[in-house]
């Protein structure tokens, strides 16, 4: 059976010349598969180069059918309608203009047997979680991060492609939409590549590629095999790694005893001559042989030693040093009696105290980034009212917010010159390296943030928040694990457990939640009121 998707020695450059991807070899057949690695090894840059939105700098990618992908930018996109997301705006404009009598053979083609469109686009969207009648007109500005990722999937439900292509689907939405998704992909037809850092979405696909230092590897089963197989590999790699450190012990003695004996024999030979015990002849041709083996013998013995040594290099290469985001912000620091946050609903009043940690939770749409952008000051008045008739009375002047959309970063500007711009005080030398605690290469700093993956997006919003000066004492995160490759999940999650300010968390993924050491838990109701919940558990 043919392969599906077929890349042979693909490379990719930006114009720059930064190399993404290097000779790259890959086949997949028909079915479902995850594509993980870390932020920035190409997962993106892969998927467009498939979707035919990207040409190879040299290679070749051959698809079978058709191709429809979900990006990641889809929230950024707040200027085109659902229409446009949903991919049927020039079919509605097609039937419109036949409606008002201008039909012409373009109109015609364009519809074809679409007739219906507006009614099946209504109805997808409806069973994905859409109620408003008029959703095709709505702004993209106007919806959720969540429901801007439902009706980019809408689309690809609509008119299934042979092959499709999602980015990281499952950012934003909550546990509702999420499941909806993970039965979506349950059933999904044709060829499914899906990009994520969702466990749980992971463990639906049949097989899981890692796109790791320039190759790639595949495992057969969802994601909890393909920790299995990791685990059992890296297990054996260490042995491995400590079989060659005692091989290469073992042969570094055996070149320092060899190099003794050499030195022993030839300090004999030369009393012997000395005391003449031997003719001078005879000791000339006995030294000259001596010589001539103790070479021989160095040059084996120090050709094991770097057999020994390669080999180790081998071993240690096959162990993996992931690294992880280093952060530690002493100006943080809140003192325990302190009020950091206080607002007030109809209901009641919540406060947050101290370096208290609160999770918001809530549907899609419910009011978590209103509220969020109204403690920040964004939404209507000094004061702010957000959601629900929620009144801002008491805030910290030292807020940093990091916004689901990651808009808050100058496209055209440098990485360099985003972070600077909010701590001018630094040289751009401590600019770089602490940039590198955020595992923001020295390869990056000078690109425009334009260029940057999803994941390093996010890791420069997070460094232009907590390095400005002076450092932010109350730090609103919505939806912060989106775009994030699993490793950096789980060093964020550390990151934050140090962090000594107060942190609310807008947010679905329930694990890392619990992972940050929240202590108080929010929650919008199915009518938009604001409570205090006990703590939800983890499926």
């Amino acid at each position: 059976m043919a392969h599906s998707i077929v890349c042979d020695e693909l490379s990719f450059s930006w114009p720059d010349g930064t190399v993404v991807l290097a000779r790259l070899d890959l086949a997949l057949d028909a079915g479902r598969t995850g594509l993980i690695g870390r932020n920035g090894t190409g997962k993106s840059t892969l998927l467009r180069l498939v979707a035919g939105e990207l040409t190879p700098t040299s290679g070749s990618v051959s698809v079978a059918g058709d191709v429809g992908r979900l990006p990641q930018t889809l929230t950024l996109q707040t200027h085109r309608t659902v229409a446009d997301l949903v991919g049927v705006a020039g079919v509605r404009m097609a039937i419109a203009a036949v409606e008002r009598g201008e039909v012409t053979g373009e109109a015609l083609a364009m519809i074809g047997d679409d007739w219906d469109i507006d009614e099946r686009a209504v109805a997808e969207l409806h069973r994905l979680g859409f109620t408003d009648p008029d959703i095709l007109d709505r702004q993209v500005a106007t919806l959720s991060g969540g429901e801007a990722v439902l009706a980019g999937l809408a689309a690809l439900l609509i008119r299934p492609p042979a092959v499709t292509l999602l980015d990281e689907p499952t950012n934003n939405l909550d546990r509702f939409a999420r499941g909806l998704l993970y039965d979506a992909v349950g059933r999904w037809p044709g060829v499914l590549v899906v990009v994520s850092h969702d466990r749980e979405l992971l463990e639906r696909v049949d097989r899981i590629v890692e796109l790791r230092e320039g190759s790639v590897r595949t495992y057969g089963g969802g994601f909890s095999a393909y920790i299995e197989q990791v685990e059992a590999e890296q297990q054996a790699a260490q042995r491995a790694v400590r079989a060659a450190e005692g091989d290469l012990r073992r042969e570094q003695r055996q070149l320092i005893e060899t190099r003794t004996k050499l030195d022993r024999r030839a300090r004999t030979g030369r009393k012997a001559e000395a005391e003449k015990r031997v003719p001078k002849i005879v000791a000339g041709n006995r030294k000259r042989a001596a010589q001539v083996s103790a070479g021989k013998l160095r040059t084996a013995q120090s050709e094991s030693v770097d057999a020994a040594r390669a080999a180790l290099a081998d071993a240690e290469e096959a162990v993996r040093d992931d690294h992880r985001i280093r952060v530690d912000l002493p100006g943080t620091a809140v003192p325990a009696g302190r009020t950091v946050l206080q607002l007030r609903t109809p209901a009641t009043r919540f406060t947050v105290r101290g370096p208290e940690r609160v999770a918001l939770l809530g549907r899609n749409g419910s009011g978590k980034t209103t509220l969020l952008r109204a403690i920040v000051g964004f939404e209507a008045g000094p004061a702010g009212h957000a959601a629900a008739g929620a009144e801002i009375e008491q805030r910290l002047d030292r807020i940093a917010y990091l916004p689901q959309r990651l808009d808050t970063l100058d496209d055209s500007a440098t990485v360099l010159d985003n972070v600077r711009s909010v701590n001018p005080g630094s040289t751009p030398q401590q600019v770089r390296a602490q940039l590198a605690r955020f595992l923001i290469g020295k390869d990056r700093v000078d690109l425009p943030a334009s260029v940057l993956s999803g994941g390093e997006r996010f890791r420069v919003s997070l460094a232009r928040l907590l390095l400005a000066d002076p450092p932010p004492q109350l730090l609103l995160l919505d939806e912060p694990t989106n775009n994030l490759d699993l490793d950096s999940v789980d060093a964020l999650a550390d990151a934050l457990a140090g962090y000594r300010g107060a942190l609310v968390v807008a947010g679905h993924d329930l694990p890392f939640l619990h992972s940050v050491g929240i202590t108080t838990w929010w929650e919008f109701d199915a009518d938009g009121t604001l409570q205090v919940i006990d703590p939800p558990w983890s499926d």
